[in-house]
Parts: C-alpha cells; sequence; structure tokens
C-alpha cells in the first residue's frame, strides 16, 4: 500500500485529502506544519509526500530542502502561490511537481500516480532510514543534525556537518573534489582543494577511530571522497 504523507495546515482541507486518499486505498499520515512533517516522515518514511508551502512554522521549501536530505520520495507541492519565482524556488528544492489551488481532485491524483509511477520506475539507491546512519563508531542524525560516537556527542562546525552530510547522503560513492568544494563552499572555490584536505582531516579526528588508517571517510587520490558504511 503506498504511503503518503500530507503536510497542510487548513485542517478541512487536510481532512478532504485524506478521506479521498483512503478512499482510493492509500495509506495516509497528516501534519499540521513542517516539524511534524520532518519527524513523521524519518519515523515512517512516506513513498510521496503532498506539500503546503505556506505552513505556520517554516516556509514548504524549508521543509523539502530538509526532506532531501535524507528522502527520495516524491514530492508534489499543492500551494495557493501561483507566481513563477514561488513554483521555481520549490522544484529546485527538490520538489518532483507543482499544483496551484484552487485544484481538482481527479488531477492531483493523477498527479500523484504519475509521480509515484516514476518514482517506482527510477533506478535504486540506498535510502537513509529514518533519517539516521549508523556505523560501528558514530551515528548521523540527518534530520536533528546531530553526530554521536559511542561514548559522547561529537560537535561539528556548520562546514564540517556540510561536507559529511553530502558524503553520508551517498554511500559508496565517489564524490568528486569539484563537487564537494562547488556545493561547500561555492563555485569559485572548485580549485581549493587544500580546503578538503583540511577540513577531512578534522572530521577523521572527530569521528575516526584510527584517523591515520580511516575506515568511513576514503580517500581517493586526485578524485574525491567517498562514504564507506
Amino acid at each position: 500500500m503506498t504511503r503518503v504523507l500530507v503536510v497542510e495546515d487548513d485542517a478541512q482541507l487536510a481532512r478532504a485529502l485524506v478521506i479521498n486518499l483512503q478512499a482510493r486505498q492509500y495509506a495516509v499520515d497528516a501534519a499540521p506544519d513542517g516539524a511534524t512533517a520532518l519527524s513523521l516522515a524519518a519515523a515512517e518514511p512516506p513513498d510521496v509526500l503532498i506539500v503546503d508551502l505556506g505552513l505556520p512554522d517554516m516556509d514548504g521549501v524549508d521543509v523539502i530542502q530538509a526532506l532531501r536530505r535524507w528522502s527520495r520520495a516524491p514530492v508534489l507541492v499543492l500551494s495557493a502561490r501561483s507566481g513563477s519565482e514561488d513554483k521555481i524556488r520549490a522544484l529546485d528544492a527538490g520538489a518532483d511537481d507543482y499544483m496551484t489551488k484552487p485544484f481538482s481532485m481527479d488531477e492531483l491524483l493523477a498527479r500523484l500516480r504519475a509521480a509515484t509511477r516514476r518514482a517506482a520506475e527510477a533506478p535504486t539507491l540506498e535510502p537513509v532510514a529514518g533519517g539516521q546512519v549508523s556505523t560501528d563508531d558514530f551515528t548521523v542524525d540527518l534530520v536533528a543534525k546531530k553526530v554521536k560516537r559511542v561514548d559522547r556527542d561529537v560537535r561539528l562546525t556548520p562546514t564540517e556537518w556540510h561536507l559529511l552530510e553530502i558524503l553520508i547522503c551517498n554511500p559508496g560513492r565517489l564524490i568528486s573534489q569539484r563537487r564537494l568544494l562547488q556545493e561547500v563552499w561555492g563555485p569559485s572555490y572548485s580549485t581549493k582543494t587544500n580546503y578538503l584536505r583540511v577540513y577531512m582531516a578534522q572530521l577523521r579526528r572527530k569521528l575516526e577511530v584510527d584517523p591515520s588508517h580511516p575506515r568511513y571517510l576514503i580517500t581517493e587520490p586526485g578524485m574525491g571522497y567517498r562514504f564507506e558504511p
């Protein structure tokens, strides 16, 4: 059964969506705000999400960006905002489709089917279950943005966190030096490989049992880095 997470602060509309989806054999969870949505998505990963942008605690775009740190589930935006700028922001954040209110329930259901069909046909990628990645020596919580060793919490700088997050979300994959530099520091830093050496050394000191012989944060000389679970 396909699980849908409805993120909508209008209680009447949320109830109508839940009833219509359940009548068509979807399993449905509903969240009235962004924080609840991210918590539910981590606890019970949905197959697809319907997200409003005008939420009481945060913008829906922020919800999508946070979700994309660990989930590849299709996101259908359902919003009263009809401007092209809002649509572009949502799509750039990781949304798969965008519908404006008022809307046709039949069209929404058709788009929902299309989104789940595309996801089912996409190449299989490793999910990050529950927003957490655990190794024998540390655990990374991508929702709470926390890292723990067996015996203590690990404090990371924002730059260290961003670098680790990219690697963790691509387990086993080689991430090029250029991509890491551009995503963490910006396009003008694409050749500053010394930045990566310094920050990777800091991460290893904080996470690896033996930083001089890393088990998890692996260097591919001249190419990039990878996270080995």
